[in-house]
């Protein structure tokens, strides 16, 4: 009876292991804001298995962006997003879901978020004081899918968020290009290009949400199929306030997806 929650324990701690050792690994940048660059996130067993079971089109569900600005003039979305939470996959075939199932909790293991606490200090120490290790962060991993148009510009995120990490996960090299930008703001208000993440396998960054964390992506062309990712974010989960608004955002998206898959 047991068996299958034991496996599964011991995936998960497998893989919270692995991910914690590939955050230590991870190349830590100063410029143009402190952040970290990703050689290696997932096993090579755990990536392939991600590319085999991607999720198919009518598994995502639009995510608008602020203002809607993933979606087109004709409705449809540039950025779709699967939520990766038990109660969200808990309808996908089982083998599909039983591998996202270990992921997502394994990106959402006290561990790991305590490993990104430890290789951002300097930036979190800037942003939140001495007592940054005190900080709550509340994790939130969402499978991504960017289609051709999709784009963002030049911001810094919200202040909601403590921590972004973008984990990408292209099958080969050939979209190296739309990886993410990091700009430098300067005093003439212009912000340079400085960093571009190459867009390739099993690699990704990490940076705690600050002031001068401009970051953007040049619109996805015709020639890519999919941009496909994992959007970890940790939300800053201090205070009530913030601590219901985070728990009511899960809540309140898991009630839209079901609503979604209700009516579609």
């Amino acid at each position: 009876m047991h068996g299958p929650i034991i496996n599964r324990r011991e995936a998960v701690a497998k893989l919270t292991e692995f991910l914690v050792e590939s955050v230590e690994q991870a190349r830590a940048v100063e410029k143009p804001f402190y952040h970290l660059q990703f050689d290696r996130v997932f096993p090579a067993d755990i990536y392939a298995a991600m590319l085999r079971e991607m999720p198919v089109a009518d598994e995502y569900r639009a995510l608008p962006g602020r203002n809607n600005v993933n979606i087109l003039d004709d409705g449809s979305a540039t950025r779709v997003k699967i939520d990766l939470f038990p109660e969200y996959i808990r309808k996908m075939p089982a083998q599909k879901r039983e591998l996202w199932d270990i992921v997502g909790r394994a990106l959402c293991a006290d561990d790991v978020r305590d490993a990104f606490v430890r290789r951002l200090a300097p930036a979190l120490e800037r942003r939140h004081g001495a007592g940054y290790r005190d900080v709550g962060m509340f994790p939130i991993p969402i499978l991504t899918r960017d289609v051709p148009k999709y784009k963002i510009t030049p911001h810094t995120d919200t202040k909601w968020k403590g921590i972004t990490v973008q984990f990408y996960l292209p099958p080969d090299a050939t979209t190296e290009h739309i990886g993410t930008i990091f700009h430098e703001r300067l005093p003439d208000g212009s912000m340079p290009k400085v960093v571009k993440m190459p867009f390739l396998p099993n690699t990704g960054y990490a940076f705690a949400v600050g002031s001068d964390t401009w970051h953007s992506a040049d619109p996805v062309g015709p020639e890519v199929k999919t941009r496909d990712s994992i959007l970890h974010t940790y939300f800053v989960d201090s205070g009530m306030l913030r601590i219901v608004r985070n728990r009511g955002r899960r809540v309140g998206n898991f009630i839209g997806n079901e609503v979604r898959s209700l009516i579609r």
